[in-house]
This record gives C-alpha cells, structure tokens and sequence, in this order.
C-alpha cells in the first residue's frame, strides 16, 4: 500500500506552490515549474484530473514535495 493515496491535480499543485514553487511560464496546459537548487518541472495536468499514488511518487521525488505537504 502506498502511502501517497489519489489526490485532485489543483490540490498537488497548490501544495507545490506553497513548498517554494512558482510558475515560470505557461504553454497551452503545460506550466514550467521553478525553485531554487532544483531542475524545472513540467506541470501537465489539469485541475479536476485525480493523481494516483505511483505518480504522486514521482512527482516527489522531482519536486521535494512531502505526504504531510499535501
């Protein structure tokens, strides 16, 4: 069992935000994602779209975003 969960994109997206990352720019649905000492990421979905636990995954380990951030 996973210990991610599903959670909504807008909420992942505002917990991202809140840790440090901001939105560097925009193309179509895609945001390029910044912060300081880390690689840009890539934000390609939409808010109502629900993310499951093996891509919550990956997402934290390119973001640095935590379980308890959510």
């Amino acid at each position: 069992m996973s210990r991610w969960g599903s959670h909504k994109a807008k909420r992942v997206l505002a917990a991202l935000l809140r840790i440090g990352w901001r939105i560097k720019r925009t193309s179509g649905s895609h945001h390029t994602l910044t912060r300081e000492g880390w690689p840009d990421y890539v934000w390609a979905f939409h808010d109502g779209v629900e993310i499951g636990p093996r891509m919550l995954a990956r997402i934290a380990r390119k973001s640095g975003l935590r379980t308890e951030d959510l």
